[in-house]
């Protein structure tokens, strides 16, 4: 896997809504109405991890989880990341108890 460009990586987050560079990582936050829809949605996340053979690091506060999404073989971002997120993207959509992300 190769990391992307910076011109690859713009073009690729602006088809992710809310997903942002931040060091080697893209990161993301989610809000949800209470804190066990929050877990939920982790345990969706992990699965798809899981399928992936790609883990994103994952911080739980209360109803925010941020996902961090790196390569860490190749010390930054690549298109494996993206699809990550992608995927991510799709399960959240389907989140009825999500609020504002």
């Amino acid at each position: 896997m190769v990391k992307l460009s910076d011109a690859q990586l713009s073009r690729a987050l602006a088809s992710l809504p809310g997903w942002k560079r931040e060091d080697d990582f893209i990161v993301k936050e989610f809000h949800f109405k209470t804190f066990p829809a929050g877990i939920k949605f982790v345990d969706a996340v992990s699965l798809i991890a899981e399928s992936m053979g790609h883990h994103p690091d994952i911080h739980v506060v209360w109803t925010t989880v941020t996902l961090k999404i790196q390569t860490h073989d190749e010390g930054g971002i690549t298109k494996l990341d993206l699809s990550l997120a992608s995927r991510i993207e799709k399960r959240y959509a389907k989140k009825p108890s999500r609020s504002t992300a």
